[in-house]
C-alpha cells in the first residue's frame, strides 16, 4: 500500500467516535499484533511520518512543573474544567521536554505502522491501571492503532504518575517519552487518559483547528490573563484533518469553561443546540 495512503488510512481510523462505556480492561496477553515486524519503529521510516509542530509556542518546551501538580490536586468531579486544562503548560497539557531528540522544535513523527510500545508505571493502584487499560482497550476496539507492551524498542512511552499534572508531548519524539497522569485527578476520567494518549500519538486539540472560528466563538474577555495563547489557531498548511469535519464531541475539544477567569464560558458554539 503506498505510504501516503497507508498513513492517511491508519490515522483516519482514530477519528472514529470513542464510546465512553465501561469496556473491559485489556491485558497484555490480549493484545493482537497486526504486523510481525512491529518492533521496527525507526523514527525516520519515511516522509509521511512527519508531524509539523512549528505552530507551537516556546511555552510547549520545558520541564514538568510542580505548580501544575498542585492545581490538579485541587481538581474534583465538580470542577468546571477538565483536569487536562488545568496545567501551566501550553494549552494546559502539551509539554515537549528540553531533552527530546536533537532539541527538535518544528517536527515530530507518527508511530510506525500505528504501533505504540508502552509501559505503565508501578505507582498506579489497580483501579487506576484499569482505567488506563480501558482507554487502551477502546483504541484496540475502535481504531487500527495498537499499544503493545514495551520490550526492546528504542522508542516508547512510559505512563507516569508524578505530581506534575496531566501532560504529554505531541507525536513520537524519539527514545523514552513520558505521558504523565497524576493520580487521582488525571485518571478519574477515561477521557483524560484517551486525550493524553492522543497527544502522544500525534494529535492536537480540536479547537485549535484552522476553521475553528466557523464553529465556536472564543470569549476572550472571560479568559485568564496570559492564557490567551492557549486558544491560538493552527496554520492550515501545517495540519491534516484526514477528511474529518469539526467535531464538538471530540475527546480533544476543550470544555466550555477552559481557562476561565470568572467561571463564565470561554467557548461558545455557533451552532444552535450544541453543547
Amino acid at each position: 500500500m503506498p505510504g501516503t495512503f497507508r498513513m492517511a488510512l491508519l490515522f483516519f481510523c482514530v477519528f472514529l467516535l470513542f464510546d465512553f462505556s465501561n469496556s473491559l480492561p485489556v491485558e497484555d496477553a490480549d493484545i493482537i499484533y497486526l504486523w510481525d515486524d512491529y518492533a521496527s519503529n525507526n523514527i525516520d521510516d519515511d516522509i509521511d511520518n512527519v508531524i509539523d509542530i512549528s505552530d507551537l509556542d516556546s511555552q510547549a518546551y520545558g520541564s514538568p512543573k510542580n505548580e501544575s501538580g498542585d492545581a490538579i490536586s485541587e481538581w474534583t468531579e465538580t470542577s468546571l474544567m477538565n483536569p487536562e486544562e488545568m496545567g501551566s503548560y501550553l494549552e494546559g497539557d502539551i509539554l515537549i521536554p528540553n531533552l527530546s531528540r536533537n532539541g527538535m522544535r518544528d517536527k515530530t513523527s507518527r508511530w510506525s505502522k500505528g504501533i505504540i510500545p508502552y509501559v505503565i508505571d508501578s505507582s498506579f493502584n489497580q483501579d487506576q491501571r484499569d482505567t488506563i487499560r480501558k482507554a487502551i482497550a477502546d483504541y484496540h476496539r475502535l481504531t487500527c492503532l495498537r499499544f503493545v507492551p514495551h520490550q526492546k524498542e528504542a522508542d516508547y512511552i512510559i505512563i507516569k504518575n508524578t505530581k506534575t499534572g496531566c501532560w504529554s508531548s505531541v507525536g513520537r519524539i524519539g527514545g523514552r517519552q513520558e505521558v504523565n497522569l497524576q493520580s487521582p485527578g488525571c485518571v478519574s476520567k477515561k477521557g483524560t487518559v484517551l486525550h493524553e494518549l492522543l497527544h502522544a500519538i500525534g494529535f492536537m486539540h480540536e479547537q485549535s483547528r484552522p476553521e475553528r472560528d466557523d464553529y465556536v466563538t472564543i470569549q476572550y474577555n472571560n479568559v485568564k490573563p496570559g492564557a490567551e495563547i492557549n486558544f491560538k489557531i493552527s496554520d492550515k498548511k501545517n495540519t491534516n484533518d484526514f477528511g474529518i469535519g469539526y467535531d464538538y464531541n471530540s475527546v480533544m475539544h476543550y470544555s466550555e469553561f477552559a481557562f476561565s477567569k470568572n467561571s463564565k464560558r470561554t467557548i461558545e458554539p455557533k451552532v444552535r443546540g450544541i453543547k
